[in-house]
């Protein structure tokens, strides 16, 4: 059906047959995008203009006036319908009439309405009073009746605009920023607001309305392209959830992208991405335009003064070869020539970051477009002026991107191409892959000065991820790219290998210190082994903390910091010549001694809760500390069940655990009885930490069986209303079977949830084996735990018995 049939249809049948021919506009396969939405928009103007013509006893005098969206012309399927109603103020009952003949028929449709009445006037004051008025009505356009009154409204209200240019645009720029804060940035966010975050559909609209104001226009070049993506996701959102929405939950994305024929979720992310980006780095250059425009305005009138009317001349100042600063900016010096210099787009963005100050859009374009390859290896200018890039902290994000955004990162580096807008389907992670990457480089700025090899970290930092644009786990890919990335860049074989070996092992340090025995030497050894040298463990520890950092706050804290700092201490020592030795039955303190005893006394647990010290502030791990917890002590009769008990007890009670030691404590001679010790680290989840006494009181009651513990957690999961989201992937269970001598290892990756650890636990006690450490990881939703376990006799399991333990411990978990 032709739009002009669908047209008809609708003026035939009225509010009946527009909804049907909007209905069928809707659902047409062939329709899409901005056809679809510009032929939505004409068939309402058609509808509305039939609701005008019936209500109105005279044309004259008033006007039905589009703005905002509708009146650009961009209907999306659930967007709303804003409207004015602009009349001259002659007849203010038939006007009142007239409204409500245009209003409720689109009430009773269903269909979302903003709408005013107004005379131009009116109209004119409000826009001085509220600046989201004044921007939809920069796009008014003109529906019915009277079109004199439209164009004279629009001619006003674009010399006002116009007029009141210097004073409006610097209060738009600080509410775009506040929304900023409050929304984020499009670009990296899982659960994005199309609309309101930024780079999304406002920041293109407010850059049309900077561009309308005639004192600065944003770069075009694929800002459209952007615009309609965006639009075209939204259109896909509202169709999917039939609901008027802008915000991409994770739980529409896959049919989203369907909707728009798109590969996958991850697919559609990218684009949202990618598209976010250009809007994003537009507002940049257009805002800071603006400050430019002003600030010559504000001195323009002094400075001429001064020089008896004639032009003033901008102050270059010499940066580095071919790169001066002139206005706040960094461009080209005159004699510079991109198409001979191939070292000057790195050049340029280091002297840049170094003094804190933008690229301007011009020059990034005209090194981008003259630029010629590097030769292979990059010369040593190339290579250290990336080095310095990278080591200048935060002004290296903006510069960055500015090079991002004319393609001169891939002209350096293609194997960017693959993280460049890569989602990560990870809460943990607060950014996209390609601008985690880059957070790194800028953390691992601040740590240079700890490091022998500052290059070496830095040029680590940047591309330790840089395997996640492959099939496979990312640190071996990286390892295989990273070899070849480094000798183009131009390092010499041996800091090639150092380099590899810091991307194939940036994870081991937290891995290891978090979830592995560090008393047992194998572990010791084995992270010796991978590491090979003191100064590659200096620069991976380095790497460690600043890759966690810029990951976001779940990734990282003082107790994280602590774990890692001890395992590179033994490490080192390994390294250096010290043999570690097979750890022996600690002596007991004095307190562990008197718990011991007090136990074996009365025959039931007994327990003390003793704050961590923090360590002093200049030996903290950078970032925001977290406190080290409380070291809660446990001696306890040996008895079947004492840790699902422990761990059900603390759940039970909202206590986070963060490292648990369970061992067998030897009495003093002439002391009857076996007693456990049980040393666990645990934190708040939020509120203050119980008594002890209550802790005590619960846990003798776990033990001797009247404290239903299951059912207490059951009930209290059941009380909170479960979350639409993604569905979180079954837990795995596996066994490392190298990772010690004195037990077996067994790694449980799950879905964090309240008492996890009481059912693993219970698990392993159903299984007659028992555990002789815990090592509790949690980043964000996802639970590493390892249990150091043996059997009954103390003695590692035999290997097809530790699998069977493993496969009913994961079935259990599933269950």
């Amino acid at each position: 059906m032709s739009s002009t049939d669908v047209r008809d249809k609708a003026e035939d049948s009225g509010p009946s047959g527009y909804a049907a021919a909007r209905l069928r506009l809707l659902t047409e396969g062939a329709r899409s995008g901005p056809p679809r939405r510009s032929a939505l928009a004409q068939l309402t103007d058609d509808w509305l203009t039939g609701l005008f013509a019936a209500g109105a006893e005279a044309t004259r005098g008033v006007a039905l006036v589009a703005v905002g969206g509708y009146g650009r012309g961009e209907l999306s399927p659930r967007s709303d319908l804003d409207l004015l109603l602009l009349h001259d103020g002659e007849d203010a009952t038939a006007v009142a009439t007239l409204a409500d003949r245009i209003w409720y028929p689109v009430w009773d449709l269903g269909l979302a309405l903003d709408h005013s009445v107004r005379t131009p006037a009116e109209a004119r004051k409000t826009a001085a009073d509220d600046l989201k008025v004044q921007l939809g009505l920069l796009d008014a356009r003109h529906i019915a009746g009277d079109l004199g009154l439209t164009t004279g409204l629009r001619t006003a209200v674009l010399a006002d605009w116009r007029n009141q240019a210097a004073k409006r645009l610097p209060e738009l720029q600080e509410l775009s920023a506040e929304r900023a804060e409050r929304q984020g940035e499009l670009q990296y966010l899982l659960e994005p607001d199309l609309k309101e975050a930024r780079g999304g559909l406002r920041d293109a609209t407010i850059l049309r309305a900077v561009a309308a104001s005639w004192l600065a226009d944003a770069p075009r070049e694929g800002l459209a392209d952007a615009r309609r993506r965006l639009l075209d996701v939204r259109d896909a959102l509202h169709l999917a959830t039939g609901r008027a929405t802008d915000r991409l939950a994770l739980q529409e994305q896959d049919q989203v992208a369907a909707e728009l024929g798109l590969l996958d979720a991850d697919t559609l992310l990218r684009q949202v991405y990618e598209a976010a980006r250009v809007i994003s780095y537009a507002s940049d250059v257009t805002w800071r335009e603006v400050g430019r425009v002003l600030r010559s305005r504000a001195v323009r009138p002094r400075l001429r003064a001064m020089l008896g009317g004639g032009k003033p001349t901008a102050e270059r100042s010499p940066l580095a070869e071919g790169v001066v600063e002139q206005d706040g900016e960094v461009v080209l010096a005159r004699a510079a020539r991109p198409d001979r210099d191939p070292v000057l787009p790195l050049r340029a963005a280091a002297a840049a970051a170094q003094a804190g100050l933008p690229l301007s859009l011009h020059a990034v374009r005209r090194m981008a477009t003259g630029v010629r390859p590097l030769p292979t290896p990059w010369p040593a200018e190339a290579r250290e002026q990336l080095v310095t890039l990278l080591g200048s902290g935060r002004p290296t994000v903006e510069v960055w991107e500015a090079l991002e955004a004319e393609g001169l990162i891939t002209h350096f580096l293609p194997d960017w191409e693959r993280v460049r807008c890569r989602p990560q389907r990870n809460a943990v992670h607060v950014w996209t892959v390609d601008r985690h990457l880059i957070e790194t480089a800028v953390r691992a700025s601040e740590f240079t000065r700890r490091v022998h090899r500052p290059d070496l970290l830095l040029v680590a930092a940047l591309l330790h991820d840089i395997g996640k644009g492959w099939p496979g786990d990312h640190s071996v890919a990286g390892e295989i790219i990273v070899k070849d990335m480094a000798a183009r860049i131009g390092f010499d074989r041996d800091d090639v290998a150092v380099l590899a070996t810091l991307v194939r092992h940036h994870l081991l340090l937290v891995e290891t210190a978090t979830r592995r025995d560090l008393e047992d030497p194998a572990t010791v050894r084995a992270v010796a082994d991978a590491v090979g040298s003191p100064g590659t463990l200096e620069l991976l520890h380095a790497l460690t903390e600043a890759d966690a950092l810029a990951t976001g706050p779940a990734a990282w804290s003082a107790w994280r910091g602590s774990l890692v700092a001890d395992l590179v201490k033994r490490v080192g020592a390994v390294l250096a010549g010290d043999v570690p030795e097979e750890p022996e039955a600690a002596a007991p303190t004095a307190e562990q001694e008197r718990l011991a005893l007090e136990a074996v006394a009365i025959g039931s647990p007994v327990l003390a809760l003793r704050a961590q010290t923090e360590p002093p502030a200049e030996e903290r791990p950078a970032g925001d500390p977290e406190p080290l917890g409380v070291e809660l002590l446990i001696a306890v009769p040996d008895q079947p069940g004492v840790l699902p008990a422990v761990a059900g007890v603390l759940a039970m009670h909202r206590l986070t655990v963060r490292t648990a030691e369970l061992r067998a404590l030897d009495l003093p001679d002439g002391v009857d009885g076996s007693v456990l010790l049980l040393n666990w680290r645990v934190a708040a989840e939020y509120g203050s930490l119980p008594q002890a006494t209550r802790l005590r009181a619960d846990l003798v009651r776990a033990l001797d069986g009247s404290l239903d513990i299951a059912g207490r957690l059951a009930e209290r999961d059941a009380a909170y209303p479960r979350r639409r989201g993604v569905v979180a992937p079954p837990p795995r269970v596996t066994v490392h079977p190298a990772a010690s001598r004195l037990a077996t290892v067994i790694e449980v990756r799950a879905q964090d949830a309240p008492g996890l650890l009481f059912r693993i636990g219970r698990a392993l006690e159903d299984a007659s084996v028992r555990v002789r450490s815990a090592h509790v990881s949690t980043l964000g939703a996802n639970a590493v735990d390892g249990f150091y376990v043996t059997g009954p006799e103390g003695a590692p399991l035999p290997g097809e018995e530790a699998v069977s333990v493993a496969r009913k411990l994961e079935e259990t978990l599933r269950g």
